[in-house]
């Protein structure tokens, strides 16, 4: 096993020490007023009229504390600010105010027109911070990766995956499902990446076929993106330091959703008053911009945290390992080197990494890949010629889906050489299909 010196365990203490260093500014008290004002208005309406049962399931919402964790606390914040969208749509408004038969009624939809405005900056802010946080967390962990085949499979994988899940999400769309249903479907998205994750640092489910190929990553890696997430794993001080203005905010959109959507269904026995209009006006402006404000700070945390130790230090370990991954072999003029890989199911990944040592002039070595069925019979020639065509390099690395199992032959060509032989340094390997299973969906949650 390679070195880990200078390597440091990333433990939630050591997270409670870096977090020190980045304080948060408390909330503004207009929070906590403005929402206890919304509530205090809801509370009336509800007591005046009766609820129906989505407006039920909605109040008991309001009413449970906000999720522990922080991603899904910025998922429901981004479903509630899509709620409110939605039904601060003109065609969404209540009839009697759409038909804006009364100066007043103009002047509240233009106000209405102006927090929604505010709404979608705050979903573009909010949309913005996810998708270039999940970037980063997977650019980083690729810098841990071999940069060869193996690292291109990976990044092949996750296209793949969430090729599928938008394909999903867009299913919901276009069979007229709901705002709530699209997010409940993405976050258990978000879900399943994180039992992949888990399943990644453990070597379990699936894994267990690609544990061997990850050779040169520290452990200290491994052994955090297993327990990133546990209830009193290292993420945990970061729900201590951060969660409760987060959990506030959650809370208060959900108020402000509340309020008017029960206003908008009783709308023509009670209008928005002045002073309600008011107060929901200063909570939609202190909302989205201390919203905001903690997605800025909280980037900026996420972008310098130490959750997975640095490049460099990945760098200086010993060397040792990555050179067990390479074979060296001498191809004499004139000959071959051929390699052979048993493919037992299709869709494997055949990968290789080669390159020739340097020496005082240029040299290179042809290179093809031939398969062989069980019955000895060469088949798919034509469609390999075609994706891997027989061409000369000096160094290569590259891979292929296989169409059929069979033996699957790598073969390097000296043989048009009539005087030079060349030095070899190679590493291959058939991949099996990785494919999420209910097996290792059961391995990640028991």
């Amino acid at each position: 096993m390679a070195s880990i010196e200078g390597l440091v365990p990333i433990t939630r203490n050591f997270l409670a020490s870096f977090y020190d260093k980045y304080p948060f500014s408390p909330l503004s008290d207009d929070v906590s007023r403005l929402t206890s004002q919304i509530r205090s208005f809801t509370a009336d309406l509800q007591h005046q009229f009766p609820l129906t049962q989505g407006e039920s399931l909605l109040v008991n919402e309001v009413d449970r504390q906000p999720p522990h964790k922080m991603d899904e606390n910025m998922w429901k914040n981004r479903e509630h600010i899509e709620e409110i969208i939605f039904l601060l749509e003109k065609s969404h408004w209540p009839q009697l105010l759409q038909q804006q038969s009364t100066p007043e009624d103009i002047e509240f939809g233009i106000i209405l027109g102006q927090l929604k405005e505010k709404f979608l900056n705050t979903l573009k802010v909010l949309e913005s911070f996810q998708s270039n946080n999940s970037e980063n967390i997977f650019n980083t962990v690729m810098t841990y990766m071999p940069q060869d085949f193996r690292g291109t499979l990976i990044k092949q994988q996750r296209e793949r995956s969430e090729r599928a899940k938008q394909a999903e999400i867009d299913a919901v769309v276009n069979s007229g499902g709901s705002i709530r249903d699209r997010y409940a479907l993405l976050w258990r998205q978000q879900m399943d990446r994180r039992k992949q994750l888990a399943l990644l640092g453990s070597a379990t489910g699936v894994y267990k076929t690609l544990v061997k190929y990850l050779v040169g990553v520290p452990q200290v890696l491994l052994d955090f993106i297993r327990q990133i997430n546990d209830d009193e794993g290292p993420m945990e001080e970061q729900r201590h330091r951060y969660g409760p203005p987060l959990y506030s905010l959650t809370t208060m959109v959900l108020s402000i959703r509340l309020f008017i959507h029960l206003s908008w269904g009783r709308y023509e026995h009670r209008n928005l008053a002045g002073p309600q209009a008011s107060v929901l006006q200063q909570a939609v402006d202190v909302y989205t911009s201390e919203f905001e404000r903690f997605i800025k700070f909280i980037s900026e945390v996420f972008a310098n945290s130490p959750f997975f130790i640095s490049a460099e230090e990945a760098g200086a370990m010993d060397a040792s390992r990555k050179n067990e991954e390479y074979k060296e072999i001498t191809v004499l003029a004139g000959k071959t080197h051929e390699v052979s890989l048993p493919v037992e199911s299709i869709n494997s990944y055949i990968g290789w990494d080669f390159s020739l040592a340097p020496g005082k002039m240029s040299m290179d070595i042809g290179f093809s890949v031939e398969c062989t069925n069980s019955t000895g019979q060469k088949t798919f020639g034509f469609y390999l010629q075609m994706i891997l065509p027989y061409r000369r390099y000096e160094s290569d690395q590259g891979n292929f889906c296989t169409c059929e199992a069979g033996k699957y032959t790598l073969i390097w060509d000296n043989s048009y050489s009539s005087f030079f032989k060349k030095v070899l340094r190679y590493k291959v390997d058939c991949i099996p299909p990785v494919a999420e299973s209910a097996q290792s969906v059961n391995e990640a949650e028991g």
